[in-house]
């Protein structure tokens, strides 16, 4: 069965993942409708890769994501058809092969509990931009995987690169990554200010959830606790805010 992407940001940025090689196997196949400056772009994109693409109309793109969610189906005139991807794409890892030739500097964001995909897709966004080396999410109890459009949508596409782990069991992952020299850091309010952290060499980057925060089990491993200064009225920063803060200073202090 083939995977669809849909909206522009995921289609291109799936283009380019298939541009660079190594993807033995994989067909993909464009269809559009009413080419637009973007689209044409893209286009252009797919014919130097060698990608077929066809121009159909907008009922038979409406029929193509029918079965996607609501978000999804908001196709805007193109959508992506990727087979022989099967439901592991090529930036998804095992966690201990990936530690097994991780950097000596290697920064990982495990997301706890985060059920929001478009926080799911921030934060891999964020995780793009500021040079995170792996995301980890559980099978269970995160963005379930129907939402996958919607991340791939909200990562504008940087879920397509940004290496990911999934895993069965959070608290075993975060001990594994404990005994192959990683210092943990929890994100929550009360713990260490962020500018009075010094982050180790190789360093993961706990999120809780966005109601209940960090699972008291998965606490309990971690290190260090930092919190965020802030001067506002409410109590807290949106998870993928407080991620993409936390990202950008330990990728600010790399460039010391």
């Amino acid at each position: 069965m083939a995977n669809l992407y849909t909206g522009f940001h995921a289609v291109e940025e799936r283009l380019r993942r298939y541009s660079a090689g190594n993807e033995n196997g994989i067909s993909l196949h464009i269809f559009y409708s009413k080419p637009g400056p973007r689209i044409k772009k893209i286009i252009a994109l797919a014919n130097s890769c060698g990608v077929e693409n066809s121009v159909v109309s907008e009922k038979q793109l409406d029929t193509m994501a029918v079965s996607l969610n609501a978000e999804a189906r908001e196709h805007r005139g193109i959508i992506l058809s990727v087979e022989g991807e099967g439901e592991r794409g090529k930036n998804l890892m095992d966690l201990n092969q990936w530690i097994s030739t991780c950097p000596e500097n290697a920064l990982v964001v495990l997301l706890d509990s985060v059920t929001d995909p478009h926080n799911v897709g921030a934060i891999i966004r964020s995780c793009d931009q500021f040079g995170a080396d792996l995301v980890i999410i559980p099978d269970h109890r995160g963005a379930d995987a129907k939402d996958n459009q919607i991340v791939a949508r909200t990562s504008a596409g940087s879920s397509s690169w940004v290496p990911i782990a999934t895993v069965t069991n959070l608290v075993r992952s975060v001990q594994t990554l404990k005994d192959n020299g990683f210092w943990i850091y929890g994100a929550d309010a009360g713990g260490t200010k962020l500018h009075e952290v010094e982050f180790a060499a190789k360093t993961c980057i706990v999120m809780g959830s966005e109601g209940t925060g960090i699972a008291h089990l998965l606490e309990e491993q971690c290190d260090t606790i930092v919190s965020i200064p802030t001067c506002g009225k409410i109590d807290s920063l949106n998870v993928s805010v407080a991620a993409g803060v936390l990202l950008y200073e330990c990728y600010r202090r790399k460039l010391k």
